[in-house]
């Protein structure tokens, strides 16, 4: 059996998504280098580094619900659009600026607008796709992403030695190309048939519980309960797998002594697994409860991370990587997938864009609390408070599973 073959039924207008996101990606190659550029280029120190790191998850994070309600209003396609090319534009401009207080300001503008990308990205990926595809097109997703990070990065260093001025030029250049392509494509219009209309009553009556409860189909975001706690059972595991930019390479790196190139090599292990196998293992699990795949992608990030704390030699180390991107390959497409399915398809985009906030949060403070962790209780301490984490989402998730198939079971008695 072809493991791939769950690639042939996703929509022509996923794979132009998909192409539009690896030339995107390909040149992504600023923001990896952006604490060393503050460092060595504008002579920074590395704290000072750090907050521009922060304030770019600060703007992410801001960014994210207030663009997927303007994805529902004027349409994701056109958000994408504004986000690449203004994006590239401001890289532009970026590369001349060398004072450190314009940097914060304009470092903030560019995470608002160039993540305005992701919800939308997030919002026309969960509309175009039919129920039984979702979680493969998602997979295709995050495929093009790792595709494109595993080139942009690396040139990033390259052009480096020559000039850090390159990285911002090179990396606003493909943000526009992104979104000219995206501009004169044309994508096809979206018609599910009568089973897909179907299928998607039946992975949406979750979110019918709720509108029969109240017998209102129109609720403020905010007071869908179940959705807020389905957010913050999210949140625990998100911080750890974040620690791959914060509290993994400071222990690889400065508590066991490995060189950065053993570590980078580790890491390509992450990525290489993520583009060989994700989409045909998320192909096969496509039937999967999501909430359950969620649930276990949780478990293998609290095993993975939480093995940290005695692992020490290489090939230990290694191994722990390989369980933990297992985890990262069965949860990221999982919680993309359940969410589509869980959210009114008027706020489709404004539901995404909370999902992703809950990321952007992470992304914000996860490496930080791993750092400040490794530095005053050890890694012992840091890797037992990941296992913990990991385990308080996959506990979350079990719970979450078991309680709407209670829930449903109820509303269908009341209605017979």
């Amino acid at each position: 059996m072809n493991p791939w073959r769950g690639l042939k039924h996703i929509p022509y207008n996923i794979w132009l998504l998909a192409v539009t996101t690896l030339i995107n990606r390909s040149g992504t190659m600023v923001l990896p280098y952006l604490a060393i550029y503050m460092n060595k280029k504008i002579g920074v120190s590395t704290s000072a580094a750090g907050m521009v790191l922060m304030i770019y998850g600060l703007g992410a994070m801001i960014t994210a619900p207030f663009v997927g309600k303007l994805a529902d209003k004027i349409g994701p396609v056109r958000v994408m659009r504004i986000s690449l090319i203004v994006t590239g534009i401001l890289l532009y401009f970026y590369s001349f600026i060398t004072d450190y207080y314009i940097i914060i300001i304009v470092t903030f503008i560019w995470a608002v607008v160039s993540e305005s990308f992701r919800p939308a990205n997030l919002s026309l990926i969960s509309f175009e796709s039919d129920p039984a595809q979702i979680k493969t097109s998602f997979s295709l997703n995050r495929l093009a992403i790792n595709l494109g990070m595993s080139i942009g990065p690396v040139i990033g260093g390259f052009l480096s030695q020559i000039d850090y001025s390159l990285l911002f030029y090179v990396n606003g250049s493909t943000s526009i190309i992104a979104g000219i392509f995206l501009s004169i494509v044309k994508f096809k219009e979206h018609n599910r048939n009568q089973s897909s209309i179907i299928a998607t009553a039946g992975l949406h009556q979750e979110s019918n519980i709720k509108h029969l409860e109240s017998g209102n189909k129109k609720f403020a975001i905010l007071n869908d309960r179940y959705f807020i706690i389905y957010l913050m059972a999210l949140i625990p595991v998100c911080l750890v797998f974040f620690q791959f930019l914060g509290g993994l390479p400071l222990y690889i790196v400065g508590v066991l002594k490995y060189s950065e190139s053993t570590f980078g090599l580790m890491m390509a292990i992450n990525t290489v697994l993520i583009i060989l196998i994700e989409v045909p293992l998320n192909s096969t699990m496509e039937m999967w409860d999501d909430r359950k795949a969620i649930a276990l992608g949780s478990l293998l990030a609290a095993a993975g991370f939480g093995a940290m704390a005695i692992s020490s030699n290489f090939i230990l180390l290694i191994s722990t990587i390989i369980v933990w991107t297992f985890g990262e390959m069965i949860f990221f497409p999982s919680c993309a997938s359940y969410t589509a399915k869980i959210s009114p398809d008027e706020k489709r985009g404004e539901y995404m864009g909370y999902f992703q906030m809950t990321f952007s949060f992470s992304l914000m403070m996860g490496p930080l609390i791993g750092a400040v962790l490794l530095d005053n209780f050890g890694a012992t301490f840091l890797w037992s408070i990941a296992f913990v984490f990991g385990m308080i989402s996959t506990l979350s998730f079990l719970r979450l599973a078991k309680k709407i198939k209670n829930k449903m079971l109820i509303i269908l008695l009341r209605q017979r």
